[in-house]
């Protein structure tokens, strides 16, 4: 890994290779298990697949397309995006962006945001692929854009959370947070809701900020730095906060622990010892969530209790989790689209895209899955008896 004393690969690759020059001849944590047989629950059949560009390119910029509209909006390192059909995947139009995207994507009912490697974050027409409007802001935009209904909130590498007119670009405000030397290559998006944003950072700490000034409403620590190494002191908020309907907020963090708080006042419901990069899922009363070992759990929602955890893809630097027809569905570093079943944690369907390994959160939509391959193939998959 190279280093502006910052990790310049995704958090997925930690436990394969150190930061170059802290460590020669790093040995995986956690190696990759075999996958094995097992009876299928359910099958996959690919519908139809499009490439795009380059895809996430060789800093595998966390590109993750979105659903909306009945399109997929997607987007490829050198700048090209695209919007095309779900169903059938056909081009609705091509452009390409001035500067190489960095960011995921979002969408609002009429615009595409994103953030592109010049540090600028840009609001983009769906109808037709025009820039309207692009702001700078003070660093490199990875995590998407969120927003509400007058702000658009960016999340930047060096700490900085900025506050943009949704309709112009004009900047609202911003918060800085000082962040250690050594983090974890990404950055968590912020969860923005109509008056506040939480937003978790790479010291430890989630911060919540009044959206009409930025001031800082509550911060809570969720992770604090031990151990003898600067790897062992990581302590990202890297998943995005996951907000329930009731109030409750859900914050991974690596090396630190997984929390329930609630999110009027930060006071803690229920904590456990966790190490994730990755952005849990709530369904119902079931809490899922993988750790840096690619364990996949499951946990009452309520209590933080564990329902039952699964082993069987430990070191296959899983993707976060979505939620399908009452499977959780994951893909690996080999191109493997898991599916396991919510209930039992068993295995209940697999698929093989390909290409160079999948790191983006798939997509769903009804019974069929999107998923885009670090090397910009998209394939949309249906659900089918076995």
């Amino acid at each position: 890994m190279s280093v502006t004393r910052r990790l310049s690969v995704p958090a997925s690759l930690l436990a394969v290779s150190l930061l170059a020059g802290c460590a020669s001849s790093a040995q995986p944590e956690y190696a990759p298990k075999e996958l094995v047989d097992f009876d299928r629950q359910v099958a996959l059949d690919s519908v139809w697949s499009e490439s795009v560009g380059n895809g996430l390119g060789r800093a595998h910029y966390p590109l993750s397309p979105i659903f909306a509209n009945d399109k997929l909006f997607v987007g490829a390192e050198g700048g090209e995006l695209e919007a095309l059909a779900a169903d059938s995947g056909d081009d609705i139009w091509q452009t390409r962006l001035p500067a190489g995207i960095t960011s995921a994507l979002n969408a609002d009912a009429s615009r595409l945001y994103v953030g592109t490697r010049d540090g600028k974050v840009s609001a983009v027409s769906q109808e037709d692929g025009s820039i309207e409007w692009s702001t700078r802001v003070s660093s490199e935009v990875l995590a998407a854009p969120q927003y509400n209904d007058e702000l658009v909130v960016v999340q930047s590498v060096d700490g900085t959370v900025t506050a943009l007119d949704r309709f112009t670009g004009e900047e609202q405000w911003a918060y800085s947070a000082t962040i250690p030397a050594l983090t974890l290559r990404g950055t968590g998006a912020p969860r923005v809701i109509q008056p506040v944003t939480f937003a978790g950072f790479a010291n430890g700490k989630l911060v919540t900020l009044d959206n009409r000034s930025g001031q800082e409403l509550w911060d809570l620590r969720v992770a604090v730095p031990a151990g003898r190494t600067e790897v062992d002191q990581l302590v990202d908020l890297d998943g995005q906060p996951v907000l329930t309907q009731d109030g409750r907020l859900f914050v991974t963090s690596y090396n630190g622990r997984l929390i329930a708080l609630d999110a009027r006042n930060g006071e803690s419901l229920w904590d456990k010892p966790s190490s994730s990069y990755l952005t849990p899922i709530v369904v119902g009363d079931y809490l899922f969530s993988i750790d840096n070992a690619s364990h996949v759990l499951a946990m009452d929602a309520n209590t933080g209790n564990v329902l039952w955890k699964s082993e069987d893809l430990e070191g296959r630097w899983l993707t976060s989790p979505a939620f399908v027809d009452g499977k959780l569905v994951v893909g690996d570093y080999e191109g493997y689209v898991h599916l396991i079943d919510a209930q039992s944690g068993e295995m209940a369907g697999r698929y093989d895209v390909g290409g160079d390994g999948i790191s983006i959160t798939p997509l769903t939509e009804g019974k069929r899955i999107y998923v885009y391959t670090n090397d910009g193939e998209l394939t949309a998959l249906d659900l089918e008896a076995p």
